[in-house]
């Protein structure tokens, strides 16, 4: 991986196209981690629902994050995933219970602060 500077800033190098890693005219380095934990959440549930045999359907994922208020820097202290998801009524105690496997199967996650809280909630439809 690489990043360049040009006009707008920061850039992380993709044979598709760059991001841009500042906030005014891209993402900030704080939102791509965000959006790296909530996407690795998202694939690890799937793989829960599947290896669990849980018939679903994603309608989309919604995310944001906290951050301490005091002091010069400062860092995410909670990030809230929401699936939103159709499953069955019989399955939705188990789909819920799979929640819980997100954080132990989930790098990006593992990487983080222990100080740093991550919330997943389904919002069935």
């Amino acid at each position: 991986m690489e990043l360049i500077e040009d006009e707008n800033g920061l850039e992380l190098v993709h044979r598709n196209g760059n991001w841009v890693l500042k906030k005014e005219v891209g993402f900030s380095p704080v939102q791509t981690m965000v959006a790296s934990v909530a996407a690795c959440s998202t694939y690890v549930y799937q793989s829960v629902l599947e290896n669990s045999n849980i018939a679903y359907q994603l309608h989309g994922v919604e995310f944001d994050y906290e951050t301490a208020s005091e002091g010069t820097v400062h860092p995410v202290t909670k990030i809230n995933i929401q699936f939103k998801v159709t499953i069955d009524e019989g399955a939705r105690e188990r789909a819920t219970r799979g929640l819980k496997l997100i954080a132990k199967h989930c790098t990006v996650i593992q990487s983080l602060s222990d100080s740093v809280v991550v919330e997943e909630i389904l919002v069935f439809s």
